[in-house]
C-alpha cells in the first residue's frame, strides 16, 4: 500500500489527465488511470497540479514589522534602511521567532515549500541568523530554508563588515551576499563583488547578492558580478536580484551586458511587487518601473525568477507571500501578457526558481520528491487571472494544508446560482 494516490490531475502542458502515485517521500508513477492500494486518495477534479511554489528572494527576519516603530511614508528604499535601523535595537530572539513562525504558516498555505531568504548580518550579535537557523532546522519537514548572509550596511561601509560575514557563514548560513550599490565609492563596491565571490569560492558556497537596487543607470556591479563568476568557476551558482539599475540603461550598453550574463551562467532575480514600489521614487514623469529586463534576459536564455522580497515590513506595507500575487503583478509591469510570456512567469515562481536555487529532486517526474500544489485552476494563465484556492498542499507524499474550493452563490431575481470561478 502506498502513501499517496492523486487522481485526475492536469498538469501544465498536458492534454491528457494524470494519475501521480508517491511513497516514501518520492513519486513512484505517473500517468493515467493508476490503481494501487492507497492510504489516501485524493481526486483531483481537473484541477492543476504544479510543483511547489519558490519564492528566490525574501527577508524573513524583517517579516511582519511594518509600522514599528513608524510607517515609511517616503515608500523609499533609503527610509526603509533607516527606519529597520531604528528598530534593530529593540529586537529580541522570541520575538523574531514568532514573526517568522508566523510567516511560514502563511507560506505553507500558499504552496511555497522552498525560500530562499536574506538574513541581515550587520549586527555584530548576529541574532537574526542563529534565530534563523534554528527555525531551518524546525521548519525542515514542511519547508526548505535557504539562508544568505546579507550585509545590509556592505562589507565597507561597516567596518565589521566582512569579519560578520565570515561569523555567519561559520554558522552554517548557506549562501555568500552583498550589496556592492550600497559601498561607499563604485570601485569599492566591485571590490566587494570580488571579495565575496573569492569567499564563495574557496568555501562551495552559492551567491545571491543584491545588485544594482538602483535608479542609476551607471551602477553596473552586476557586470563585475558576471566577470568574476568566470573568473572564479562559479557559473550556475551565481545569482544578481534585484538589477533595476537596468531599467536606466542604455540600450547599447544593455547589449553587452545581457551576452556577459549569459556567457557566465548568471541567474537573475526580479521582485516585481517591491520594486515596482521602492523604485523612480525620485522621477517627475514620465516615472520609470524600476524592473530589470525580464523579456530581454528570457529571450538570451538567462534563468529568470522572481521574489516576493518584504511582506509587512519597513520597504513594503502589503503582502500575503502569496507568489501568484508576484506573477500577476510581473505580467502587467513587465508587458509581459502574452500566452508564453505568461506562462513563463508561473514557471518563474515554480521551475525557475528551482534552478535558481539549486534544487534536487524538484518537478513532477517519477523519482522527484512527492512535493507539489493542487490549485482551483485550470492551466497556469488561469493560476495567475485568479490567484486561487491552494487545494491540497503536499510535502513528501503527506498533505500539509486543504483547502475548501471557493464558490459564490448569486441570488438573481429569486434564482440561487452556485459558481466557481475558473473557467
Amino acid at each position: 500500500m502506498i502513501d499517496l494516490l492523486i487522481k485526475n490531475g492536469k498538469l501544465a502542458g498536458k492534454k491528457e489527465l494524470a494519475d501521480i502515485a508517491c511513497d516514501k517521500g518520492k513519486i513512484i508513477d505517473t500517468g493515467r488511470c493508476l490503481d494501487m492500494p492507497a492510504r489516501e486518495t485524493v481526486d483531483a477534479g481537473g484541477n492543476l497540479i504544479t510543483p511547489p511554489f519558490v519564492d528566490s528572494h525574501i527577508h524573513l527576519d524583517t517579516c511582519l514589522t511594518a509600522g514599528t516603530p513608524r510607517m515609511n511614508q517616503s515608500g523609499t528604499l533609503l527610509e526603509g534602511i533607516r527606519i529597520w535601523g531604528e528598530l534593530l535595537p529593540s529586537l529580541t530572539p522570541d520575538e523574531i521567532a514568532g514573526r517568522v513562525r508566523k510567516m511560514l504558516t502563511w507560506s505553507l498555505a500558499k504552496g511555497n515549500l522552498h525560500l530562499r531568504s536574506h538574513v541581515d548580518i550587520s549586527g555584530d550579535s548576529l541574532m537574526a541568523p542563529e534565530v534563523l537557523m534554528d527555525l531551518k532546522k524546525e521548519m525542515a519537514p514542511f519547508i526548505d530554508l535557504q539562508l544568505v548572509a546579507f550585509p545590509q550596511q556592505g562589507i565597507f561601509r561597516n567596518p565589521k563588515g566582512l569579519e560578520n560575514m565570515e561569523r555567519a557563514l561559520d554558522m552554517g548560513l548557506d549562501v555568500v551576499g552583498g550589496i556592492p550599490h550600497f559601498e561607499p565609492t563604485t570601485a569599492l563596491g566591485a571590490e566587494s563583488v570580488k571579495i565575496l565571490c573569492g569567499l564563495a569560492a574557496e568555501r562551495g558556497l552559492m551567491v545571491d547578492m543584491h545588485c544594482d537596487e538602483s535608479d542609476d543607470p551607471l551602477s553596473r556591479h552586476v557586470e563585475t558580478l558576471a566577470w568574476e563568476t568566470r573568473e572564479k568557476g562559479l557559473q550556475g551558482r551565481v545569482v544578481g536580484s534585484h538589477l533595476t539599475s537596468m531599467h536606466g540603461m542604455d540600450n547599447y550598453y544593455v547589449t553587452k551586458l545581457i551576452p556577459l550574463m549569459a556567457d557566465a551562467g548568471l541567474s537573475a532575480v526580479c521582485n516585481p511587487l517591491v520594486n515596482m514600489n521602492l523604485q523612480g521614487r525620485h522621477d517627475s514623469y514620465p516615472k520609470r518601473r524600476g524592473l530589470m529586463r525580464v523579456p530581454e534576459l528570457m529571450d538570451a536564455g538567462i534563468n529568470v525568477s522572481l521574489g516576493h522580497d518584504d511582506v509587512m515590513d519597513p520597504w513594503y506595507p502589503l503582502g500575503s507571500h502569496d507568489m501568484l500575487d508576484v506573477a500577476h503583478m510581473g505580467v502587467h509591469a513587465l508587458h509581459m501578457t502574452g500566452s508564453d510570456q505568461i506562462r513563463a512567469l508561473f514557471d518563474a515562481v515554480t521551475i525557475n526558481g528551482a534552478k535558481t536555487l539549486n534544487i534536487e529532486g524538484y518537478g513532477l517526474e517519477k523519482g522527484c520528491n512527492a512535493d507539489m500544489v493542487i490549485l482551483q485552476a485550470a492551466n497556469r494563465i488561469e493560476a495567475i487571472r485568479l490567484r486561487p484556492v491552494r487545494l491540497f498542499v503536499i510535502r513528501r507524499g503527506r498533505i500539509i494544508s486543504r483547502m475548501a474550493p471557493e464558490t459564490a452563490a448569486l441570488d438573481l431575481d429569486g434564482e440561487t446560482i452556485s459558481t466557481e470561478f475558473k473557467l
